[in-house]
């Protein structure tokens, strides 16, 4: 092993530099032992072309190339997944992850020139590295760190997925009760621990009307009348034919014409709002709304309307 590997039985954190100093001492002559045009990591969807450099007493490195918005999962949001696979399969022996440099290309027509970027994390566990820092290397530091070409295109091998059809809006009727606990995020004041289980039955059976907080917006009207609302609107909306994309004009109109308040027109159209509304991500999470289901759990809303992405497939 080299001085930058450790020497007891946990591995150090890497430094965060990515200076020249630090690129030297890593630098020497390497070999490229892997390209595999397609590499995958069993647990996400993403794809990138990996080229791993090794030599006998030196970190390994691994240089990944992918195509932005094209390949799944992007290497940015899968770093810690895809270099910790990367490193239990191509180099299990070693301490500390393979020192990793990624590449996003941007598809616009054709394949514009993006940077190579390093990326040095705080930690590892167990083929997990976590707190990654990106910064910029070129090409040629690159070239000098491994001691060898390294290929700058996405490679023959590549094989691009198939279009996956679009996936159809749907706004639904939704018991609150099954929404996932809310995770405290932005406003400790108000969200200080989720909703608990027992809290949000017992709300249901006795709900909470007419109690407005002055904490933040989301806790600032009435959940009750507006659902009451909106799931009246939801069904006028579906006799009408009503497209989702047109749903939060319709809402807005409807509030007008049944004088609702400004917040309660506000919180009807954020409900009917394609890019705000709730969208429960699964039975445990949220891709949007867990602030305002923080608000109609405590105050024991029963039903409200959410959305959903259903593939056509």
């Amino acid at each position: 092993m080299t001085d930058d590997l450790p020497t007891g039985p946990a591995p150090e954190p890497e430094p965060h530099s990515g200076s020249p100093d630090e690129l030297r001492r890593l630098a020497a002559p390497r070999r490229l032992r892997v390209d595999d045009h397609m590499f995958t990591a069993p647990a996400l969807s993403g794809t990138f072309r990996l080229q791993l450099f090794t030599a006998p007493g030196t970190r390994p490195v691994a240089v990944a190339t992918q195509i932005a918005g094209a390949e799944g999962m992007s290497l940015m949001n899968g770093v810690e997944t895809f270099t910790g696979a990367v490193w239990e399969k191509h180099c299990p022996d070693q301490d500390l992850p393979p020192v990793w440099v990624e590449r996003q290309m941007e598809l616009q027509g054709a394949l514009e020139e993006t940077r190579f970027r390093r990326v040095v994390f705080d930690g590892a566990d167990h083929y997990r590295p976590h707190g990654p820092h990106w910064s910029v290397i070129t090409h040629e530091e690159l070239q000098n760190l491994v001691g060898a070409t390294v290929a700058t295109d996405r490679g023959t091998g590549y094989v691009p997925r198939a279009v996956e059809p679009e996936p159809q809006l749907v706004f639904a009727e939704f018991a609150v009760a099954r929404l996932a606990r809310p995770e405290p995020f932005r406003e400790p004041a108000c969200m200080p621990a989720g909703v608990p289980w027992w809290r949000r039955w017992t709300r249901q059976v006795l709900p909470r009307r007419g109690d407005a907080h002055t904490c933040c917006w989301y806790h600032g009207g009435d959940w009750h009348a507006v659902n009451a609302m909106a799931l009246e609107f939801l069904e006028r909306a579906r006799a009408q034919s009503v497209e989702p994309d047109d749903m939060e004009e319709f809402a807005i109109a409807h509030a007008d014409a049944a004088g609702a308040s400004q917040w309660q027109t506000e919180a009807l159209a954020s409900l009917f709002s394609v890019s705000n509304a709730i969208q429960p991500a699964s039975q445990t999470g949220y891709i949007n709304g867990q602030h305002r289901a923080q608000a109609m759990l405590e105050a024991g809303v029963r039903r409200t309307v959410v959305l959903h992405y259903i593939d056509e497939t």
